[in-house]
């Protein structure tokens, strides 16, 4: 290869390095789409294709499609452009809500219960049925010609589009996951609610923090911070879009992303003043102006989220480990009951932490106080966490506890996703 390389004209190198950043991209996929339908289709076209093929996929078949998850500037370049030219589009419209209108407040509990479920379960349950009221709802945005009424509907499709992204790549569906960020991005533009749509591109970022690359001879920390610059390109431009029409917690939400993707590319100071500015939003939050679909951010959500991106620099930096497990400790202490997910997630982090810090008892402890959360919820982000503590035990393995929390993971990390 290195040969014909150096035969080849400055035009021939150039078309191949541009054919291997795509593969790269997209690992066994030689073209990627410049300009993707999702940006050209009407966003009711959008949502009728993601639906119809969502239902008919194979769960198994659709867990395998990491390679057609789009990064890079191949996801930034045409979501950027798809928002100038949305620029000064936006029409606000009086909101539909009260006495007449019980068939569209029906719906809008509907999407509310499902982000419930999901909240507390985690895993994907019932996420077929999100896509499914999705498709109906959709149908309704396309034959409705009041615009109050199709403004609202478009605003209950964002939220259902946010969840079902959530549900899909909480299971493993990443490629769906995606689609549905970008749909949930483009209703809630199209609905005027900045909140929704910074919250959809906190998505996204946060797909981009948990890709983990397919394949041989990919370089793993390259791959990991090329998706960290794609997460904090994606809080940069929500950042730009909403400006100050969004209430604190949301900007809270969005630091954490930031803070996330500074851990990630190993940038501690970094880490911790967008940590601080976090707080700082978070700080200001009045939550009785919060919309309800960000209730699930709250006090536990933000130490544990933060708590868990000091455990990342704690794995190569030690001295991170006690304010980490500060963090999640504070979590676990704060975390409503019937958060099973996000309590599994505390309660590993947490074992992981112990086992850093070289409190082995404590760590087996914890952890076996946790495998009742994590049988409760079949999410795959808590099944990779399993993995990650039974690797990180298998690096203490002179210590009898550690060994003894190993076995106790192991038929978790055997079991079937």
């Amino acid at each position: 290869m290195e040969a014909i390389l150096a035969a080849a004209t400055l035009e021939q190198r150039a078309k191949f390095d541009q054919l291997q950043t795509r593969r790269a991209v997209a690992p066994g996929v030689f073209e990627v789409d410049p300009d993707p339908p999702i940006w050209k289709a009407s966003c009711e076209d959008v949502a009728d294709d993601l639906a119809r093929k969502d239902l008919l996929v194979d769960r198994r078949e659709a867990a395998t499609t990491l390679v057609s998850v789009v990064v890079g500037a191949y996801l930034l370049e045409p979501l950027e452009r798809w928002l100038r030219q949305q620029r000064g589009t936006a029409r606000s419209v009086p909101v539909i809500t009260g006495t007449g209108n019980q068939e569209l407040d029906e719906l809008e509990h509907a999407a509310r219960l499902f982000r419930e479920w999901d909240d507390k379960f985690g895993g994907g349950l019932r996420r077929k049925a999100v896509v499914g009221q999705l498709s109906e709802v959709n149908d309704m945005v396309a034959a409705e010609t009041n615009r109050g009424r199709r403004q609202r509907l478009g605003h209950i499709r964002a939220l259902l589009a946010e969840t079902a992204a959530t549900m899909s790549w909480d299971c493993g569906e990443q490629h769906t996951a995606q689609g549905y960020y970008l749909l949930s991005a483009r209703s809630a533009r199209h609905a005027d609610d900045p909140g929704l749509f910074a919250n959809a591109l906190a998505g996204l970022a946060r797909q981009m923090l948990t890709l983990q690359p397919e394949g041989h001879g990919v370089d793993r920390i390259a791959y990991s911070h090329a998706r960290a610059n794609d997460a904090l390109e994606l809080v940069r431009l929500a950042q730009d879009v909403v400006g100050r029409s969004i209430t604190p917690t949301t900007r809270a939400l969005l630091y954490t992303r930031e803070a996330w993707a500074y851990a990630k590319l190993g940038r501690p100071a970094a880490f911790h003043r967008a940590a601080d500015k976090a707080h700082g939003a978070f700080g200001d939050a009045r939550p009785a102006e919060d919309p309800y679909w960000l209730h699930y951010f709250d006090a536990a959500e933000l130490s544990g989220t933060l708590g868990g991106r000091l455990l990342e620099l704690a794995r190569t930096q030690a001295e991170f480990a006690d304010e980490a497990a500060e963090a999640i400790t504070s979590a676990i202490t704060m975390r409503r009951p019937e958060r099973w997910r996000s309590s599994a997630l505390d309660r590993l982090g947490i074992a992981e932490a112990r086992l850093i810090q070289g409190e082995y008892a404590e760590a087996l402890r914890l952890g076996e106080a946790a495998l009742e959360d994590v049988s409760r919820t079949s999410s795959d982000r808590v099944r990779a966490k399993v993995l990650e503590v039974y690797q990180r035990t298998g690096e203490y393995g002179t210590s009898r506890p550690a060994a003894q929390l190993r076995d106790m993971l192991y038929p978790l990390v055997l079991s079937p996703a």
